[in-house]
């Protein structure tokens, strides 16, 4: 009698080139049990569908569908970024690319992620110049779908409140990637959240959230 083979474990594509948003997507869901792939672990990369939506899940969805139909596995895809108040909602759904009013092309392109979020960085506090410390709240959200190759199966969303630090309390902390130097975390706005340790962050922010209530839907297909 041949031994019985242990299940193969589920399998769950992360739709991200970004590897501090894969490495705390990772982390977040290590409790599932699940392998976990990013795109980087497909061999070839599948073609970076263009993220033409105006709101966090309507670009979410399009990463989640082209990368799961181009990969026949389930995909987890986010689209987060930071909500200004005082911006009227800016920098929004192109955080990532702010500096360059949301476009990917030109000069853009031809920079690293790190020299990408220090531009985006240097705009933001210089279009919250004279802005004062209680009208800076802030918020990063998350917006995180689930994609089979032929349908979207979830959706799940979550928020991070805090506010935006006045220049010389910020940048700050070694910690995070994209505007966590800028962003002074409740209740004392005493820390950024890159000055978070990794746990208390995960705990905390927005990719959290929307993590943890998507893992409770993928506990339901195993």
């Amino acid at each position: 009698m041949s031994p019985e083979r242990e299940p193969a474990m589920p399998e769950l594509v992360l739709a991200t080139q970004n590897p501090g948003k894969l490495g705390e997507l990772r982390d977040l869901l290590a409790p599932l049990g699940w392998t976990v792939l990013g795109l980087g672990d497909l061999g070839e990369l599948p073609p970076e569908p263009e993220e033409i939506g105006t709101t966090f899940e309507a670009n979410a969805t399009i990463k989640a569908r082209a990368y799961a139909a181009h990969t026949g596995r389930l995909c987890l895809a986010d689209d987060s970024g930071l909500v200004v108040d005082a911006l009227g909602g800016r920098p929004g759904v192109i955080s990532s690319h702010y500096a360059f009013d949301g476009r990917t092309d030109g000069e853009a392109s031809l920079l690293s992620r790190e020299q990408r979020d220090q531009r985006n960085n240097t705009k933001l506090l210089a279009d919250l110049e004279g802005v004062p410390p209680e009208r800076r709240s802030a918020r990063f959200v998350c917006t995180m779908v689930l994609a089979a190759p032929d349908r979207v199966l979830h959706t799940t969303s979550g928020a991070f409140e805090g506010r935006i630090g006045l220049p010389g309390e910020v940048p700050r902390g070694p910690g995070g990637f994209g505007y966590d130097p800028l962003f002074l975390v409740p209740p004392d706005f005493a820390r950024t959240s890159a000055e978070l340790a990794k746990d208390e962050k995960n705990a905390r922010s927005h990719r959290g959230a929307a993590v943890r209530a998507m893992i409770e839907f993928l506990r339901t297909l195993t």
